[in-house]
C-alpha cells in the first residue's frame, strides 16, 4: 500500500525527473564494463543516445561508449549488454546489473517485517494485557518516534554510507523489538512497552536505500529509473500484503511472540545481505568543508507541497484499513477483512509492475495530478459498493480495481521527490516522504475509526475519497513540476 529518490546531481541521485535528461546510457559500477543502451532508443538513433536527447548531450552519451571502455570497442558495443545481447524487457535490464539481484533479495527480506511488526505487537500486547487500547497506544507511540528519528537516521546514511549506518541502526532496533517481547512476556510495567517499541524507530528505510541504489546505478536514465521505482512500489505492496498475513499466522499458530521474533530475524538478515553488496552502494556525501548545517529539505522548492500531498495520500491507506475491518466485522466476517485488503494491495502491485514496463509520456509533474485524479475517482468505488450493495464480494472487487490507481500515483510522487531532493540527501528525502505517509496513515485510521463508531462503517469509506481529493487539490495548488 504505502510503502517505503536530482537533476544533474552527484551520484546517488537521479536526474530522471527532469525533461531533456541525458541519453539512456548506463555506466556500470565496475570499471571497463560496457555501456548500456536505453531500451527505448530509436532504431535509427546513434548508439547509446535517446531519440529525444538534446544536441548538447554529454560526450559520453553521444559517443555511445563508456568512458572506461577500451579504445578497441566496436561502434555497436553500447547497444549491447554485458552478456552481448540487447535487453528489451525493462525488468530484465534492471537485474542484469552486477549485484542488483543480491541487494534486491536482501532488501525484500528486510522489508517484509515492516508489515509484520505492528500486527505482531498488537496481537502480542492485547493477548497478554487484555487491552487493545494499550496495544494501539504503544504502536502509535512507535510511529511517532519513527517520524522523529527516521529522517535523522536517513541523513546519517547519506553522509556516512548505507553499510556503516544501516547495520548498527538495525541492530539497535532489533534490540528494541526483543526488549518489547521480553517486557510483554514477563509482565513488565506498561511504560516499558512504550520505551522498548520507541527504540525500534532507528530501523532504516530499506525501501529508500534500495531506490537510492537504483538512482546511483542508472543516473540520468529516466526510463530505467521509472521501471526501478515501479518495481520498488510493487515490492512495497507485496510486503505489506504478505507481512500482516504471516504475522497473524505465526502469532496464532505458534505463540504470541512468534511474529515479532521472526520479524527481527528477517530484518537483521536482510539488512546484512543488503549492506554486504558494496559495489552498488552510492558513495557517501560527507558534510562540505567549512561545516554549517545543511538547510532543511522543507525549504526546497516543491517539497512542502509534495510532502503535504503524501500526508493526505497516507490518510487514504490508513482509513481504508480500519473501515474495511469494521465493515467486515459488522457483517460477521471480520476474518475476511485481511483477504479483502490483500486484494487491494494485489491490484496496486500488479498495476505497479505494468506501469513500470510502460514508459509514460510527459514529465512526472504533469502526470502526478492525473494519477491523483484517477485515484480519487476509483476510490469512490468502495464507497458505492458499501452504500448500495453492502456485499463483501462486491466490496472486494471494488477495492481490487481501486488499488490499481495507487501504485502509479506513488511511483510518480516518489519520482518527484527524487527530482526535488538536493544531491547527496536522497535517503533523507525518501524518508521524509515515508514519514508523511505514516503520519497520514495514523490520521486516516483515527478519522476512519471515529466515523465508523459515530456514524457507520459505510460512511467511513468517504474518508479515502476525501483524502484523495485533498491530495489532488494540494498538487494542483502547489503547481508541482518534474
Amino acid at each position: 500500500m504505502f510503502p517505503g529518490t536530482t537533476s544533474g546531481a552527484p551520484s546517488g541521485t537521479t536526474s530522471g525527473a527532469s525533461s531533456g535528461a541525458p541519453s539512456g546510457t548506463f555506466r556500470g559500477p565496475s570499471p571497463g564494463a560496457p555501456s548500456w543502451s536505453s531500451p527505448d532508443t530509436a532504431p535509427g538513433a546513434p548508439s547509446g543516445t535517446s531519440p529525444d536527447a538534446p544536441s548538447g548531450a554529454s560526450p559520453d552519451a553521444s559517443s555511445g561508449t563508456s568512458p572506461d571502455a577500451s579504445s578497441g570497442t566496436s561502434p555497436n558495443a553500447s547497444s549491447r549488454t554485458s552478456r552481448g545481447e540487447r535487453v528489451r524487457n525493462p525488468y530484465l535490464r534492471l537485474f542484469s546489473v552486477p549485484g542488483a539481484r543480491a541487494f534486491t533479495a536482501g532488501n525484500l527480506i528486510a522489508r517484509l517485517p515492516m508489515g509484520m511488526f505492528s500486527v505482531s505487537a498488537v496481537v502480542m500486547i492485547a493477548g497478554s494485557r487484555g487491552s487493545y487500547a494499550l496495544a494501539g497506544a504503544v504502536t502509535a507511540a512507535g510511529l511517532a518516534a519513527t517520524a522523529v528519528v527516521g529522517p535523522w537516521t536517513a541523513r546519517l546514511v547519506d553522509r556516512f554510507g548505507q553499510a556503516r549506518i544501516a547495520v548498527p541502526a538495525t541492530l539497535f532496533a532489533a534490540l528494541g523489538s526483543l526488549a518489547l517481547l521480553l517486557c510483554v512476556r514477563y509482565g513488565a510495567p506498561d511504560w516499558t512497552l512504550f520505551a522498548a517499541y520507541a527504540a525500534t524507530a532507528t530501523t532504516p528505510n530499506t525501501g529508500g536505500m534500495s531506490r537510492a541504489r537504483w538512482a546511483h546505478l542508472f543516473k540520468g536514465d529516466s526510463g530505467a529509473l521509472h521501471t526501478a521505482n515501479s518495481f520498488e512500489q510493487a515490492a512495497d505492496e507485496l510486503c505489506f500484503m504478505l507481512g500482516p498475513v504471516l504475522a497473524a499466522f505465526l502469532c496464532t499458530a505458534l505463540f504470541p511472540e512468534a511474529g515479532t521474533l521472526t520479524g527481527v530475524v528477517l530484518l537483521v538478515t536482510g539488512v546484512l545481505v543488503f549492506a554486504a553488496q558494496r559495489a552498488t552502494e552510492p558513495p557517501p556525501r560527507p558534510r562540505p568543508a567549512g561545516g554549517g548545517r545543511a538547510p532543511s529539505l522543507l525549504r526546497t522548492p516543491g517539497m512542502p507541497a509534495l510532502l503535504t500531498g503524501f500526508l493526505a495520500t497516507g490518510a487514504v491507506f490508513g482509513s481504508l484499513e480500519v473501515v474495511t475491518i469494521a465493515f467486515a466485522d459488522v457483517r460477521g466476517h471480520r476474518s475476511a477483512a485481511g483477504v479483502i485488503l490483500a486484494l487491494q494491495a494485489a491490484g496496486s502491485c500488479a498495476a505497479g509492475l505494468v506501469y513500470g514496463a510502460w514508459r509514460p509520456a510527459g514529465p512526472a509533474g504533469r502526470r502526478y495530478p492525473v494519477a491523483l485524479a484517477a485515484m480519487t475517482a476509483l476510490m469512490t468505488l468502495p464507497l458505492l459498493a458499501a452504500a448500495l450493495t453492502g456485499s463483501l464480494v462486491v466490496l472486494a472487487a471494488s477495492l481490487l480495481v481501486a488499488g490499481m490507481a495507487t501504485a502509479p500515483t506513488m511511483v510518480t510522487g516518489m519520482t518527484l521527490v527524487q527530482g526535488r531532493t538536493p544531491g547527496g540527501r536522497l535517503n533523507e528525502g525518501m524518508t521524509l516522504a515515508v514519514t508523511g505517509l505514516l503520519g497520514g496513515i495514523a490520521g486516516g485510521s483515527a478519522l476512519g475509526g471515529w466515523l465508523v463508531e459515530h456514524v457507520s462503517a459505510r460512511a467511513g469509506y468517504g474518508v479515502p475519497v476525501a483524502a484523495a481529493a485533498l491530495a489532488l487539490l494540494i498538487a494542483l495548488a502547489g503547481r508541482v513540476r518534474a
